[in-house]
């Protein structure tokens, strides 16, 4: 299929910040974004705004409710995300309620009319987490087995976080992917998390890594070599910015209680081509890598995390959908990527 756009729900802005889902969504139209990732804290908004006393209850009425605005407005709901923090666990009666969390989301995934749910690598910490690689590999199995058992399939898409705690290279995902070995367990490549684990490290003054370019050259040449594009389920393609200080105890967005990599992706992400906000990492190169070395085709979502998201300002909606818009479209001139016709109702980005 040709590249098409999506976007995160939450990067269109914050639900406790004041902006409602279906704004987010008409702006998702507006500029031309053809599915969302639906971050379950929108669910759970639209849910707590519904009458009744059972939570499970009303979180399937809101993803009814979704799954309608979407279809009004002709976007495709691509997953529901995070399902977080699984594998792994060492205290497996916490395993056993997660089960029992996933056959719940296995529900609201039928409900929204998604076929597929985002894992994200666990960054809990140390202590709570298996250092055993096989014990994180069953329980993933084990899902993705709980997937296949759904009419239809649901699929599950595995992503490693550039601050995870036993897993935090996309290596080490698609090392996990190949263990599963499940049809419909596969793997989502994002430039942010790729680059911010080899590349970046906001602890520096100069906000690299030692030997960062040589990392992201022998680690592009992996990619291209090894991976499996037809596993690969979608992809992210974001930046980030380059601090103007090292993100140390004293600085803004330090927070003690999370890995400093952490910090900086939940404040500080870009979309793709904005260098005059400051982006820096080598998503061209990597992006290059996926686009037109391993020939990815399919979903590609701007998976943002900024400050700016949390702002109360009514404007915050538009401006970002608008700033993914024109990233999109030089996304598509650099990589020359087959997409879509835009919709003659939608606002065309230019660069």
């Amino acid at each position: 299929m040709p590249c098409r756009l999506a976007i995160t729900s939450m990067s269109l802005g914050r639900c406790f910040a004041g902006h409602s889902l279906p704004h987010k969504l008409d702006m998702a139209r507006l500029y031309g974004y053809k599915g969302i990732e639906l971050s379950y804290e929108d669910l759970v908004h639209v849910a707590q705004q519904l009458p009744g006393d059972s939570v499970e209850d009303n979180e399937l009425e809101a993803a009814l409710i979704i799954r309608r605005l979407c279809q009004e407005r002709g976007l495709v709901i691509l997953c529901l995300q995070p399902f977080a923090h699984y594998e792994g666990l060492l205290d497996r009666r916490a395993h056993l309620q997660r089960l029992e969390q996933l056959s719940f989301w296995l529900q609201l995934a039928r409900a929204l009319g998604t076929d597929m749910i985002q894992i994200p690598s666990s960054f809990l910490p140390p202590s709570e987490l298996s250092d055993d690689p096989h014990i994180a590999v069953a329980d993933l199995k084990e899902l993705a087995d709980m997937g296949l058992r759904q009419q239809p399939p649901i699929r599950f898409v595995y992503e490693a976080l550039c601050w995870g705690t036993r897993c935090d290279l996309w290596e080490q995902s698609w090392g996990i992917v190949q263990a599963v070995d499940r049809p419909n367990f596969g793997l989502c490549l994002d430039t942010f998390n790729i680059a911010g684990r080899i590349y970046a490290d906001p602890c520096s003054p100069t906000g690299c890594a030692p030997s960062c370019e040589r990392a992201v050259r022998e680690s592009i040449a992996r990619l291209v070599a090894v991976v499996d594009i037809s596993k690969v389920f979608y992809v992210q393609i974001v930046d980030a910015e380059r601090l103007t200080e090292p993100l140390v105890r004293g600085h803004e967005f330090y927070n003690a209680g999370q890995p400093a990599r952490m910090s900086w992706s939940r404040n500080c992400r870009l979309f793709y081509g904005e260098k005059d906000r400051g982006a820096y990492l080598p998503i061209t190169e990597i992006s290059r890598a996926i686009f037109q070395r391993l020939g990815f085709e399919g979903w590609v979502s701007m998976e943002l995390f900024s400050r700016r998201m949390s702002d109360a300002d009514g404007a915050v909606p538009r401006e970002l959908a608008s700033r993914g818009a024109v990233a999109w479209a030089k996304l598509i001139k650099d990589m020359k990527l087959r997409v879509e016709a835009l919709g003659s109702t939608r606002v065309a980005a230019s660069l």
